[in-house]
C-alpha cells in the first residue's frame, strides 16, 4: 500500500478536527515556562497554571526570580504532581534567562537555528525536539517539530522507519518529510498540533481506534 502524501494527511486531519487554535505562549521564554509550569496534566490545566503564572509575574524572568516560593507554589499546584520541584525549576529557568539577556529571549531568534536550539536546550525539559518546537512556534524553525504522539502517527503512516532509538526514529521521519514540509512556520505549527491531537485521541500508543481514523484507508499499519 502506498501511504498518503503529507498534504493528504493534513487535509484529512483538518477535516476531522478543524483548524487548531493558536497556542497561548508567544515568545521563546513563555514557551519554556509553558512546558515547565505543569506536569502530566490536560492542556486546559496547563493553560490555567500558565495564565496564573503570567498574572503573578507578567512572564518577566526578574519577577519570577524575585517571587516568593509560596506564591509560585500556588501556581504550580494548579499544574499537577510535584509542585515544589516545579517551583525550583521556574526559579532555575528565570536565572538562566537572565544570564542569556533576560526579557522574552526573542534575541535567540536572531541566531542561527543551530545556535538558538543549543541555547534553548539548556533549559529544563527542553531537549532537541522541544527546542525545535519553540523555534517553529516562534517563526524561526525550518523543520516540522514533532512530539511523541505526532511522531507515532507519521511512523504508522509510513513516513520513516521506527527504531528502538527515539532520536533515530525522529531523524528518519524528518528525512522522509523533507520534500513535503509545509512552507511556513505557521503551517508547520498547525500540522504539529493536528498530529498531536490525532495521536492523543485516535492513533493512541496502545489500542488505536483504526475504525474511526480518517487516514485508515491509506495507512499501512492499520
Amino acid at each position: 500500500m502506498k501511504h498518503a502524501t503529507f498534504e493528504e494527511v493534513q487535509k484529512s486531519l483538518v477535516a476531522s478536527y478543524g483548524k487548531s487554535p493558536s497556542p497561548v505562549p508567544r515568545t521563546p521564554f513563555e514557551w519554556v515556562l509553558f512546558e515547565n509550569v505543569a506536569y502530566l496534566v490536560s492542556d486546559a490545566k496547563r493553560e490555567l497554571a500558565f495564565r496564573a503564572l503570567g498574572k503573578l509575574t507578567r512572564f518577566d524572568p526578574a519577577r519570577i526570580a524575585a517571587a516568593s516560593a509560596e506564591s509560585l507554589l500556588e501556581v504550580t499546584r494548579l499544574g499537577g504532581m510535584h509542585p515544589q520541584a516545579r517551583v525550583d525549576r521556574l526559579k532555575e529557568i528565570a536565572e538562566l534567562a537572565l544570564e542569556l539577556g533576560g526579557g522574552t529571549l526573542q534575541a535567540l531568534l536572531e541566531l542561527s537555528e543551530k545556535e538558538a536550539a543549543k541555547a534553548l536546550a539548556r533549559f529544563p525539559s527542553i531537549g532537541a525536539p522541544g527546542a525545535a518546537k519553540i523555534l517553529m512556534a516562534c517563526g524561526a524553525g525550518k523543520e516540522l517539530a514533532l512530539e511523541s504522539n505526532g511522531l507515532r502517527v507519521l511512523l504508522r503512516l509510513g513516513f520513516g522507519t521506527e527504531s528502538k532509538n527515539y532520536a533515530q526514529s525522529y531523524r528518519s521521519v524528518q528525512q522522509a518529510l523533507a520534500a513535503e514540509l509545509p512552507r511556513t512556520p505557521a503551517a508547520r505549527l498547525s500540522a504539529h498540533l493536528l498530529l498531536r491531537t490525532h495521536g492523543q485521541q485516535v492513533c493512541k500508543r496502545t489500542s488505536p481506534d483504526c475504525d474511526v481514523c480518517p487516514l485508515a484507508a491509506r495507512c499501512p499499519s492499520r
